[in-house]
């Protein structure tokens, strides 16, 4: 387990929040919406790079999976509560209260760790594929559904599995590689297909796909969010850098707005977001009916790609870390040690 400081706010990095806190450029937002900004940055410290956050509105709890441990903060206060040692390079984190456990990726290991929400001691790990990434649970089917990009599978996981000696559901042969996925909690589960800039539909009570649905004009499509009441994907795509909205019925792509570098995560409440590496966090809304558009674009630190968020308080959550200088030779530059730290963006109404 890593020993994790608290570290107090330098000048530069206090200098830091304020202006990202009003370096924000926004479009004609319509009257009675919320705005963004940047209202805190938690400095968490400790070893260890990031992947997807996740969010426990109910406890005001944030996972971060951490490379080789799993870091569980008080949202509130940035404080350490918990760390889950033992992964080998983990990726996302999927809570399940109703059997009071979590999952954790672990991509070198092609397993997923299931851990006590209570006492966040691991209880085992089951078996999944190459490259277990993208977690999720789906009500609907009552599986964990992990996505393995090298293995292009999905793999379904009983929520109650015995953590022991249980294993995995069958693989489901998705035909590409799957980045992120999202389950609309009637029986239906989207997943990008990166390398083949599509959709794939799965339906989750017989795991078998029945449609795949095309990105264009988005390619390489990486983040994935729902609005499960008027039924619309948002789609984050890299190449070229757009967010795309996709009716979750048929596929028909409703709109597509241009966003930043580097595009890894979205979400959706009530506004759409897509968090770039570049470190700008677009906000884009329905502005009339059918018609999408940026009206936010809230500035971040650099390589803040993914996040998660609190609907109970429009709160959005991104990791990232400081880093040194470009280095000749290296395709990113290092992460300065100790440097962690968690973006906190609050929303005001007007």
């Amino acid at each position: 387990m890593s020993k994790i400081t608290h570290i107090l706010f330098p000048l530069s990095l206090t200098v830091l929040v304020a202006s990202l806190a009003h370096a924000q450029t926004s479009a004609s937002t319509p009257k009675n919406t919320r705005s963004y900004h940047v209202s805190k940055l938690f400095h968490v410290g400790g070893e260890g790079g990031w992947d997807y956050l996740t969010v426990d509105p109910e406890h005001k709890l944030l996972y971060i999976p951490r490379s080789t441990h799993t870091m569980v903060l008080d949202a509130t206060t940035g404080k350490t509560v918990a760390d889950i040692p033992g992964q080998k390079r983990n990726h996302g984190v999927a809570i399940v209260p109703s059997v009071g456990r979590g999952f954790i990726t672990d991509g070198e290991d092609a397993s997923v760790v299931i851990f006590d929400l209570k006492t966040y001691a691991v209880l085992g790990t089951v078996k999944a594929a190459a490259d277990a990434d993208g977690i999720i649970y789906d009500p609907a089917s009552g599986k964990v559904l992990v996505v393995c990009g090298d293995a292009g599978v999905l793999v379904p996981i009983s929520a109650d599995v015995d953590p022991k000696t249980g294993k995995a559901d069958a693989a489901v042969e998705l035909g590409g590689k799957p980045e992120f996925l999202v389950a609309d909690g009637a029986g239906k589960a989207y997943i990008n297909l990166e390398d083949k800039d599509q959709v794939a539909v799965l339906d989750t009570k017989t795991m078998k796909v029945v449609n795949k649905w095309a990105t264009a004009p988005g390619g390489s499509p990486v983040g994935m969010s729902m609005d499960r009441v008027h039924r619309r994907l948002f789609i984050g795509c890299r190449k070229p850098q757009k967010l795309i909205v996709m009716g979750a019925d048929d596929g028909k792509v409703l709109g597509d707005v241009p966003i930043g570098a580097g595009v890894d995560a979205t979400l959706f409440d009530g506004d759409a977001f897509a968090s770039c590496r570049d470190g700008t966090l677009a906000v884009v809304r329905e502005t009339a009916p059918g018609k999408f558009e940026v009206v936010q674009t809230v500035s971040t630190p650099r390589n803040a790609r993914t996040m998660g968020n609190d609907p109970t308080t429009h709160t959005v959550y991104l990791p990232t870390a400081e880093f040194g200088p470009p280095v000749e030779g290296q395709s990113r530059p290092a992460q300065k040690p100790d440097s962690f730290m968690v973006v906190v963006v609050s929303a005001t109404a007007k």
